[in-house]
C-alpha cells in the first residue's frame, strides 16, 4: 500500500513566482535562524525581518512557528531524496544495496555537516525541538522505500518499509550521538553505524 503523503503545513501554497521566492527567503531565515539562537527562540517576527518580508507575509504561509518549522523539514527532505536520487543515478549499479546504504548515510551526513538548520529539525520528527515525544522516522523510512526499491529490484511492500525504518530510526539515534560527540561528527562512531547497518539490512536484502 502506498504511503498518504503528509498535509502540507502551509496554509496557502505560492502561486506566482514572486510568492514562491518569499517562501524560500522565509524559510532560509527560519534555517539561519533556528542554528542561531534555537527553536524556543525562534519567532515568526524574527524570521520576517531576516526574510525581509512583512510580518504579514509569514501568517499568510504559516499560522505559527511549527508549521513554519515543519515546511522547513519536508523541504530538507525534498533535497534530501535529490541528493540520494542523483548519487544513484552516478552509480553503475555494481555495488548493490550496499552502495546504496552508502549513498543514503553519506548525503544525510553531508546535510547535517552543512544545510543550515538541519542539526535542530532535520525532517521533522522531533518539533519541537526537544520534544519527549518524536514522532516515528516513518516518512523518511517511505520515501526512502519508495526511491530504492527500483534500485534494489524488490517489490515497496511492508516488509522492506518495516526494514528501511528501524535502519532510519538505528542511523538516527547513532548519527545523533556522534553530532554530540564532535561538532562534525565523531568518525568512530559514524563507522560502527555504517557496521551495523550493513550487518542489519544484509540480513534482509542478501
Amino acid at each position: 500500500m502506498k504511503p498518504v503523503p503528509p498535509a502540507t503545513p502551509l496554509r496557502r501554497a505560492p502561486v506566482q513566482r514572486r510568492s514562491a521566492e518569499r517562501l524560500t527567503r522565509i524559510l532560509d531565515a527560519c534555517a539561519g535562524l533556528l542554528d542561531e539562537v534555537g527553536y524556543d527562540a525562534l519567532s515568526t517576527r524574527a524570521v520576517a525581518e531576516r526574510a525581509g518580508v512583512p510580518i504579514g507575509s509569514v501568517y499568510r504561509f504559516f499560522g505559527n512557528k511549527r508549521a513554519m518549522a515543519d515546511a522547513l523539514a519536508q523541504r530538507n527532505l525534498e533535497h534530501y531524496t535529490e541528493r540520494v536520487a542523483e548519487r544513484l543515478g552516478e552509480s553503475d549499479g555494481t555495488g548493490g544495496w550496499r552502495a546504496a546504504m552508502d549513498a543514503v548515510l553519506d548525503e544525510y551526513l553531508a546535510m547535517k555537516r552543512t544545510a543550515p538548520g538541519f542539526s535542530l529539525v532535520d525532517f521533522g520528527n522531533q518539533i519541537p525541538v526537544g520534544s519527549g515525544h518524536a514522532e516515528p522516522n516513518t516518512r523518511v523510512a517511505d520515501r526512502l522505500t519508495e526511491l530504492l526499491s527500483g534500485y534494489l529490484d524488490r517489490t515497496p511492500d511492508e516488509d522492506l518499509r518495516r526494514t528501511f525504518l528501524v535502519a532510519v530510526e538505528a542511523a538516527d539515534t547513532l548519527v545523533h550521538l556522534a553530532f554530540r560527540i564532535t561538532p562534525e561528527g565523531d568518525e568512530r562512531v559514524i563507522a560502527e553505524t555504517r557496521q551495523l547497518l550493513r550487518a542489519y539490512l544484509g540480513r534482509v536484502l542478501d
